[in-house]
């Protein structure tokens, strides 16, 4: 289960924002969300949305932006 990053409540796996309707409706206005919403489910369909990776191990820094 993954949690709404606004309010805390528990969401499905399967969802493809982790955003509840509550918040995403108070967010960006109903009809906005619902069109994100759709849009994201299209895309996930088509195989063009890639948000399911994880990064479990932070990067470590390269040589040239030490030097910043």
């Amino acid at each position: 289960m993954v949690k709404c990053v606004y309010c805390g409540c528990e969401l499905s796996d399967e969802r493809v924002i982790e955003v509840c309707d509550k918040c995403g409706g108070s967010v960006w206005g109903e009809k906005m969300f619902n069109t994100i919403v759709h849009n994201m489910e299209t895309a996930r369909a088509n195989g063009d949305l890639c948000n399911d990776h994880v990064v479990r191990e932070i990067p470590r820094e390269t040589e040239s932006f030490r030097e910043f």
